[in-house]
């Protein structure tokens, strides 16, 4: 039984959420303990769980032994040429809290562009711009102020997460991305993590990076 009802063969269950009944005695729920992993991704590596097409590696060849048989995915995937932050999770309510622009949780990168930001068109990349049916938009952008080549750096925030978004985002508005890299979601910014490096995440983590309150001065002292 499922749920009260009598099964048919083939049928789908969330062994998490269903109610199953064999011979009239209950199957206990499985329900596993729920992990969420903080990498930093590094640049040519994949967010699959599989790479039989491109022959590369993916980020869970990175994994410690100890995680390897964990049935985690992805929480917002980077392109094979972004690096750094990236979530790894068995929850799929926190994936989709993060990931739901509803949740206006914002998600934020420092980008390198092929030539100098102009100033002018900041704007544009806040109004967005239309690219194969999809509304492309940043929700704040921060030129660089300090460093080499700062004129050509930038901190942007994101609150969606459509697929390589940044890219076609400065791609339309005449610029080519020459380094990306996720360095903070919510408040939670990620530090003290080589590429390729994995921890587990602290509750107190857990709650800074579902935080919707901004992270004044993280991103914008070190720019």
């Amino acid at each position: 039984m499922v749920n009260g009802k009598v099964a048919q063969l083939g049928q789908k269950i969330d062994p998490c959420k269903d109610n199953i009944a064999v011979l009239g005695k209950a199957v206990p729920k499985h329900v596993p303990e729920k992990l969420t992993l903080v990498m930093h991704k590094p640049k040519g590596v994949i967010c699959s769980n599989s790479d039989e097409y491109h022959q590369g590696k993916t980020v869970f060849d990175l994994l410690p032994r100890r995680y390897q048989h964990k049935r985690l995915f992805c929480v917002g995937r980077l392109d094979k040429d972004t690096e750094g932050l990236l979530l790894l999770t068995n929850d799929g309510d926190l994936a989709n809290k993060i990931m739901h622009p509803s949740s206006g949780i914002v998600k934020r990168y420092q980008v390198t562009l092929n030539k100098p930001l102009d100033p002018k068109k900041i704007p544009l990349f806040i109004k967005g711009v239309k690219d194969e049916g999809e509304h492309l938009c940043a929700k704040e952008v921060i030129p660089a102020t300090m460093g080499v080549d700062k004129e050509k750096r930038m901190v942007m925030h994101l609150v969606q997460g459509r697929k390589r978004e940044i890219r076609r985002l400065c791609e339309c508005l005449g610029y080519f991305v020459k380094k990306l890299k996720r360095v903070q979601i919510g408040q939670f910014a990620m530090k003290s993590l080589g590429p390729g490096e994995t921890r587990e995440l602290t509750e107190r983590e857990l709650k800074l990076i579902v935080s919707r309150e901004t992270s004044k001065g993280t991103n914008r002292s070190k720019r």
